[in-house]
Parts: C-alpha cells; structure tokens; sequence
C-alpha cells in the first residue's frame, strides 16, 4: 500500500513538470535606454530600378551620415525615380533632416527662368570644374538650363529628401548621359523646405586646354 502511494506520488510530480514546461515563457523585462532605435533597426527600402542597372552606391559621405535619419516613405521615393532615359534619380533612400545640423545644398539654375531657382533638384556639393563635365555628373540636358545662377541654401530640419545616383538621361538623338554616382538630392516644395538662400551669378573663367 505505502508502495502504491510513493508511486502515486511520484507520478504526480512528474506530470507537474511537464505542465511547468508547456507555460508559455514570460517576455523580458527591457529598460527603454537598452532598447534600439528605429534608426538601427531601420534598412533602406528597395527602389523600383535594380541596383545593378545604377552607377555608384548608396553611401552618403561621411559628412553627411549623421545629419540625416533615414526613413521609409514610399510615394516621396517613387516621385524622384525613373527609367532609363528619363534623368531623375536612378536608385533612391528617403532622409529627414536631424535637429541641430546645418546642411547646405546647391542648385544651378537658369537665369531666364526665375522659377527654377527654387527646382526639385539640388547637390550636396558645391558646383566646380568644368561646366560639360558638370552637366554629364548630374544629367542636365543643355536644353533644359545654360546654368548661370547658382543658389546655396540650408535645410529646414525635419524636412525629407530624397538621396541617390542620377538615372541616365538622354537630351537629344547625339546626346545621352549614363548614370552617374554622384549624389543628387530630391527635395519637394523646396522654397519651403529652405532657408537662408544666397544666390551667386556665373562668370567666364577660362582654363588653357594641355595638348599631349
């Protein structure tokens, strides 16, 4: 009899710990200054263009990766791309501007048309060097501006862009401009997005060409 009841009991026991192991586990306690940010856990979305179809990478320079977060927004991501042949941006990352950074951008623009100052499209360095290489860095047809003017503004923070490689574009039937690595930047509604504007005007400055 005392047999039968040490076994009853052991019994017991046993299928208690089985019962303790089927619990569902209790969720850890993390103390919000452990946790990661969006930011980490965030990856650049996929744009519509493969990545293998686009020159250069999506990097932002050095000085510039810590001035903007980046986010997903797929509709402000889609307005800035396009295909072969159609300029824009080849591949694309949507940013917002961090508080408490001073971010210039630079637009050459044409002069003739006092509109396109304040253009979707803008540069995080400053226009040099020579004006058709220029042109072919960022895809812009000689139909569309004789770039004469050139406007360097801040970014508002919180503002979004757009940051990535130009998309190929072609001007004419004997002018095309493959894709290039240089970062562009989309910024919609710029005259909003902008502050502290300096406009500058373009001047003659000739170089002797070295002949071999």
């Amino acid at each position: 009899m005392l047999k039968n009841t040490i076994t009853g009991i052991l019994i017991l026991s046993c299928s208690g710990c089985v019962l303790l192991e089927k619990k569902d586990p209790i969720a850890p306690v993390i103390d919000p200054e452990d946790a990661i940010t969006p930011e980490v856990l965030f990856a650049p979305e996929a744009t519509p263009i493969s990545a293998a179809e686009c020159a250069g990478d999506m990097e932002l320079p050095v000085e510039f990766s810590r001035k903007f977060t980046a986010i997903s927004d797929p509709a402000l991501l889609a307005e800035s791309i396009d295909e072969a042949g159609k300029g824009k941006l080849c591949q694309g990352q949507v940013y917002v501007a961090k508080q408490n950074t001073q971010i210039m951008l630079f637009r050459a623009w044409n002069s003739s048309n006092s509109a396109s100052e304040f253009g979707d499209w803008w540069a995080l360095k400053s226009p040099r060097g020579q004006v058709a290489q220029y042109r072919s860095d960022y895809q812009i047809c000689y139909q569309w501006s004789p770039l004469d003017k050139m406007t360097l503004c801040s970014l508002k923070a919180g503002a979004k862009v757009v940051i990535g490689t130009g998309q190929s574009t072609t001007c004419s039937s004997y002018l095309e401009y493959p894709s290039s690595a240089k970062k562009q930047v989309y910024v919609a509604n710029a005259e909003a997005n902008l502050f502290d504007c300096n406009s500058y005007n373009a001047e003659f400055n000739w170089t002797p060409i070295i002949k071999n």
